[in-house]
């Protein structure tokens, strides 16, 4: 007895081939067709439980086919293939109603999956997005990538909260943009909001207003990042460094779907989607008590891992075309780049993953009247940065001194040409008194009067700068 019937349409008389051994092999009967035409005649017919199809046929892109499909038959499953394995053709799938979209080459025992659970579940799931305007949020075609893509699909026509992990300079806005520009709330605002720009004493009121009279210099009634983003997204980024009380909050925000403003009474209702961000291990964090456990798991519905580019270095010919095009259309030079070079761009290891890549290519072509960039001007630019083949390896004599001008070299280098955010000192200090005081704590198994004596501090300013910094005080047994 058979699964089920699937119509398969690729115009790849091979690929033909080995979907009609492997779906025969998996109990399916199958058809095959060369053509679009075919594939609706069938369809049209009430043939088949479920369509496996090439998006670019001969006759007809399946794109234009599909919602034809889906007014005749809105229960059929379609599963697309292609080879342009974009994100925004992720996208159209999805907004075009198919069940799922694989990329070319594909792997048979997901397909064989895909198919089950597609013939398994309720049917009937249209996409209620809309046409969108061709673009390319994203880039890149590696494996990594293409995960993204189809996860990103998934995700635009839900509210559900994401959280985006990933180093600096490796897209978590682009990420959240996407999700809002391609989702159902693309007509309302995105507001992103950094957690690290803003002095932790203003938080609360940056996230959800104030009232006149709420604190000294508060002259006026201020609206929130909540209430200026309601009906679309709130970009949360760096939320590991959102301190404890705003922690509170921001929790009875996704707990209840309201909030208060600062010295206010009434509770205000909110309809966004949260979008958080962070270059950090929360779960470490947890650990350090700096880090609200509940919170976490209110944040992480669903998870994204944005790779760094050093794993997707496949994907770094696409970036550079990508932004050589970009640089030509804001009127710098056209210009194109040897293969040499991109091999060489390869080889590097990228600490600044894509800004840091976007950062070369503009260099590149401001800087150079050359019209082809070569390898040797690639090789230059990279070389002062000691990364062409290896992760530089720190002395171990290195001090801590040392490890700060380390750090902050990086983090201006993150930032190119601009300055970071407001409030590096008090950042710096932060980062660096949190894990000093915990060292102490934890030497002096939580004895804060002996903690503060190893420091070298009065024990009133080491309770404060405890409670300031939001530090977890753990005893061991005694």
């Amino acid at each position: 007895m058979t699964q089920g019937t699937i119509l398969v349409a690729d115009d790849d008389a091979a690929i033909r081939t080995v979907l009609n051994q492997a779906l025969s092999r998996a109990g399916y009967t199958v058809r095959l067709t060369s053509n679009a035409a075919t594939l609706w005649r069938w369809v049209a017919e009430g043939e088949g439980d479920l369509v496996v199809t090439d998006i670019v046929m001969p006759d007809e892109n399946a794109f234009e086919l599909l919602p034809r499909i889906k007014r005749v038959r809105p229960d059929l499953p379609v599963i697309v293939m292609s080879a342009q394995n974009t994100f925004m053709t992720a996208i159209k799938a999805s907004e075009r109603g198919a069940y799922d979209y694989l990329p070319k080459p594909f792997d048979l025992k997901e397909l064989i999956a895909t198919i089950g659970r597609a013939l398994s579940e309720p049917h009937g799931r249209v996409s209620a997005g809309q046409e969108q305007e061709e673009a390319i949020p994203l880039v890149g075609r590696s494996a990594a990538m293409q995960d993204i893509y189809r996860v990103l699909a998934r995700l635009m026509q839900t509210d559900l909260t994401v959280t985006i992990f990933g180093e600096s300079g490796t897209g978590k806005e682009l990420v959240a943009r996407a999700l809002h520009d391609y989702g159902k709330r693309r007509k309302g605002p995105f507001v992103a909001v950094n957690m690290a720009a803003i002095p932790r004493e203003l938080i609360e009121s940056e996230l959800f207003g104030h009232e006149r009279g709420a604190f000294t210099g508060a002259q006026h009634r201020s609206a929130g990042r909540f209430e200026q983003a309601d009906g679309g997204t709130l970009f949360l980024d760096e939320i590991g460094d959102m301190p404890m009380d705003a922690q509170t909050r921001l929790l009875r925000v996704l707990q209840q779907g309201e909030y208060t403003t600062v010295g206010g009474r009434t509770p205000i209702r909110t309809d966004v989607r949260i979008v958080a961000a962070t270059n950090k291990d929360l779960k470490n964090l947890i650990r350090q008590g700096l880090f609200r456990e509940d919170l976490f798991f209110r944040l992480n519905v669903v998870p994204i891992r944005l790779p760094p580019l050093r794993e997707r270095t496949d994907d770094i010919p696409d970036l550079v075309r990508h932004f050589l095009a970009e640089a030509e259309r804001e009127g710098l030079p056209a210009k194109t780049i040897e293969n040499e070079a991109l091999e060489a761009l390869k080889r590097h290891r990228w600490p600044g993953n894509v800004r840091e890549l976007e950062n070369l290519v503009r260099r590149l072509t401001a800087l150079y009247p050359q019209e082809t960039i070569a390898a040797d001007l690639v090789r230059q630019e990279l070389e002062p940065t000691g990364e062409m083949e290896e992760t530089t390896r720190i002395p171990e004599e290195e001090g801590l001194a040392d490890c700060v001008a380390r750090h902050m070299a990086n983090l201006f280098n993150e930032f190119g040409d601009a300055l970071p955010p407001p409030g590096l000192y008090h950042r710096v200090l932060r980062e660096i008194e949190v894990p000093l005081i915990g060292a102490a704590l934890g030497a002096t198994n939580g004895n804060q009067i002996r903690a503060a004596e190893l420091l070298g501090v009065n024990r009133n300013t080491l309770r404060k700068k405890i409670r300031d910094l939001q530090i977890l005080v753990v005893r061991g047994p005694r």
